[in-house]
């Protein structure tokens, strides 16, 4: 950690002027989310001491982005932009050329589903299908531990889903949880005592990289039966897994023609899923700050990230990440 903390100071290091090139001024995005706050670290640090650019972090998030976008064609780069929360004006800013696609940085996309600890699969594999559990609700405690209560989608999406394959009926409790941290310390506290548990939850998370967990398989995708689920008064729900929510990282056109090479770079920086949930956990894990998690990161992945840069970054960086 004491490594992490010197190379997390590296903002004070500087390449002789003549060793890098002068990418300009980049300005990107630091949204409210912790992964997305990961991802800007990572990019910035990469930016700055590979490719020699001044980079400016924008606090933001999606609508506040998406607007400042639409008025001011900036910032030049936004990390982490859940397209499901962007609505129009993505599509939009997309249609006029204003902003471009450059990466799925989340692969295969934010997740939502129905989870049970992988030590209860082990045990009962049976388990790992809706069919299974309606077949045996005791060896999940007869409780489905839903989201928060009080606008929260996915509880409505879940009571729905619940309707349609008759969880209730057969036995088992939708337990509404009073707040997002009341459900973690659900899954928390059945997973120090290795009890059942059985319930929604989301990725990437800092606790679904903590727990080792298993989806439960409640049938295949059906946008149209998603979207119906929508609503809480639909007559007949049906079911439908939860489609991966598209996660991209854009970047205005502008900036693409200006800096197509710290473009191209970026358009490489991409994650799964759950190893930025196991980044998380392993942030909190170590009291780490979001910069040392970014080092760790570049540490111990080095395969992965030196095949984003050109030949020349490259170069510069194992200098500094030896």
């Amino acid at each position: 950690m004491r490594k992490l903390a010197v190379l997390a100071a590296v903002g004070t290091f500087a390449l002789p002027a003549t060793a890098l090139a002068d990418c300009g001024d980049v300005s990107i995005t630091e949204m409210t989310f912790s992964s997305a706050i990961i991802t800007t670290e990572i990019a910035s640090f990469i930016m700055e001491h590979g490719y020699g650019c001044t980079v400016t972090r924008v606090p933001s998030d999606t609508i506040p982005a998406l607007t400042s976008l639409a008025e001011n064609n900036e910032p030049n780069i936004v990390t982490e932009l859940w397209v499901n929360s962007a609505g129009s004006a993505y599509d939009k800013l997309k249609a006029d050329g204003v902003i471009e696609d450059l990466v799925k940085v989340l692969e295969p996309g934010g997740i939502e589903a129905w989870w049970i600890p992988t030590y209860l699969a082990k045990e009962h594999p049976e388990l790992t299908t809706i069919q299974g559990i309606l077949e045996h609700p005791e060896l999940i405690g007869n409780r489905f531990n839903n989201c928060p209560d009080g606008g929260w989608m996915c509880g409505i999406i879940n009571r729905n889903i619940a309707r349609a394959y008759g969880l209730e009926e057969a036995g088992i409790e939708i337990f509404d949880h009073g707040s997002g941290d009341t459900l973690a310390a659900s899954l928390a506290a059945a997973y120090e005592e290795q009890e059942p548990w059985f319930g929604y939850y989301w990725e990437p998370t800092e606790i679904m990289g903590r727990f080792d967990m298993t989806m439960v398989d409640i049938g295949p995708v059906d946008e149209a039966v998603h979207e119906a689920n929508l609503d809480p008064d639909v007559a007949d729900p049906k079911p439908s897994a939860y489609p991966p929510s598209l996660v991209y990282t854009v970047a205005t056109s502008a900036f693409i023609e200006r800096e197509p090479e710290v473009a191209e770079m970026v358009s490489k920086i991409s994650f799964p899923t759950d190893q930025m949930s196991a980044l998380l956990a392993w942030k909190a894990d170590n009291n780490a700050t979001t910069e040392e998690t970014a080092v760790h990161f570049l540490l111990t992945n080095k395969d992965i990230w030196t095949a984003w840069l050109n030949d020349h970054a490259r170069a510069r960086l194992a200098s500094l990440l030896n």
